[in-house]
């Protein structure tokens, strides 16, 4: 796991070609491949959620509760376990409260606003992730560019990376605080894919 972690990030971040890494770390260009792919050596992964079968033909009277909710107090809205009562006494579901329980705690999660302020006080940075297109040895890439703005005093960081990743985000960021020579107290992501896991809204 820690060569896996030291090849992506030399490599990601420019400081070792592809050729070079093979013959340094004596692995094939196809396990190269896969190191630079996947942030960690791919085991098994559960690509679609487990059906949940019993709770399926429930689901939209739970969105409906849920919805309903919106417009009432915070103290009035149901709970899971008010759900699940509901949908026992009122539905005769048989099933298990722990798949109420987290059918409504995902619903929150992907219903729930989201609010960033646009005041920029001193010592907070914007992180953004930009694209552009050069020509390298006569080849025409696409770079990724990590982009580190201070709002209050306009200062600037632009670094280019082969890709958009762990490695470049994280060098990134350690760059950018060496060159400003400080630390901002708060950092905002604009949808980075690499800093936000899913856009609700």
């Amino acid at each position: 796991m820690e060569q896996w972690t030291e090849v992506r990030r030399r490599v990601l971040t420019g400081k070792l070609s592809k050729h070079a890494a093979c013959r340094e770390y004596d692995i094939s260009w196809h396990t190269l491949e896969k190191m630079l792919a996947h942030e960690e050596p791919p085991g098994y992964r559960q690509r679609q959620p487990r059906h949940k079968p019993k709770l399926e033909p429930y689901l939209p009277i739970i969105h409906e509760i849920l919805e309903g909710d919106r417009q009432t107090p915070p103290k009035q809205r149901h709970t899971a376990t008010r759900i699940f009562q509901r949908l026992c006494a009122e539905h005769g579901y048989d099933g298990c409260y722990s798949n109420v329980r987290t059918t409504v705690r995902a619903w929150k999660l992907t219903t729930q606003e989201v609010f960033l302020p646009l005041s920029h006080p001193p010592g907070q940075a914007q992180v953004d992730f930009g694209y552009a297109y050069v020509d390298l040895a006569g080849e025409r890439q696409q770079l990724a560019l990590f982009v580190m703005t201070l709002p209050y005093s306009d200062a600037l960081y632009i670094q280019a990376f082969p890709r958009e990743c762990t490695e470049s985000f994280q060098e990134g960021h350690k760059r950018a605080f060496e060159f400003f020579g400080s630390v901002p107290t708060r950092i905002s992501y604009d949808n980075s894919k690499v800093a936000v896991a899913k856009i609700t809204g």
